[in-house]
């Protein structure tokens, strides 16, 4: 089950519920009971991790090759190439 963060418009109490997701979402506010108690829009709680991720692929280290590791392309003669 979801876990999802309420806010109260009026006295700004803020709890985190437990509620299946077929469930009606709170209104009343518990601190002070007005009918100003909301959903929040909150990050998930958790990160993916794995093979194929951008994160996990190119984060730090000296995975990619660096510019002075290889030289650049013959220009068609246009000046001096590097790899006469």
């Amino acid at each position: 089950m979801p876990i999802y963060a309420y806010r109260c418009g009026s006295c700004g109490f803020e709890q985190d519920v437990l509620q299946k997701m077929s469930d009606a979402p709170l209104t009343v506010c518990p601190e002070c009971k007005a009918e100003s108690f909301g959903k929040q829009l909150t990050a998930p709680g958790f990160q993916l991790k794995g093979s194929g991720w951008y994160a996990t692929d190119f984060k730090g280290g000296d995975s990619a090759p660096k510019k002075s590791d290889n030289p650049p392309p013959c220009q068609g003669g246009t000046g001096s190439c590097a790899c006469n």
